[in-house]
């Protein structure tokens, strides 16, 4: 089986094609560093979308999602956004836990599992 690396670099690949499934690497919010969580989130998203595409798939093939908040008081409104993007009857399983992020600026990193089909 192959491997298909998408916007790979020397430290790591966006995302990885491998047996019917794509894996990303936690996406920040690289276009809305500093901002509230809401826009943090909003920005994460649609770079997961474009990746997905990349990949040939969707949001509605999501199997897992990983979810890093810098503070859980931010729970609530990571989530508005995420109900707003998730498609209806395909939600992936989820885990999402309060960690240190790699740079203060950054408060929300969201990683992705999803089918190829």
């Amino acid at each position: 089986m192959s491997i298909k690396r998408i916007k790979a670099g020397d430290r790591m690949s966006q995302a990885v094609i491998f047996n019917g499934t794509v894996t990303t690497a936690g996406q920040v919010a690289l276009g809305a560093p500093g901002e509230p969580v809401k826009e943090q989130t909003e920005n994460i998203l649609a770079n997961i979308d474009n990746l997905l595409a990349e990949a040939g798939t969707d949001k509605s093939k999501a199997i897992s999602a990983t979810i890093w908040l810098s503070n859980m008081d931010d729970f609530a409104a990571m989530n508005e956004v995420w109900d707003a993007w998730v498609s209806p009857g395909n939600t992936p399983t989820r885990a999402c836990v309060e960690s240190k992020l790699a740079a203060p600026q950054f408060i929300v990193e969201i990683a992705i599992v999803a089918a190829i089909e």
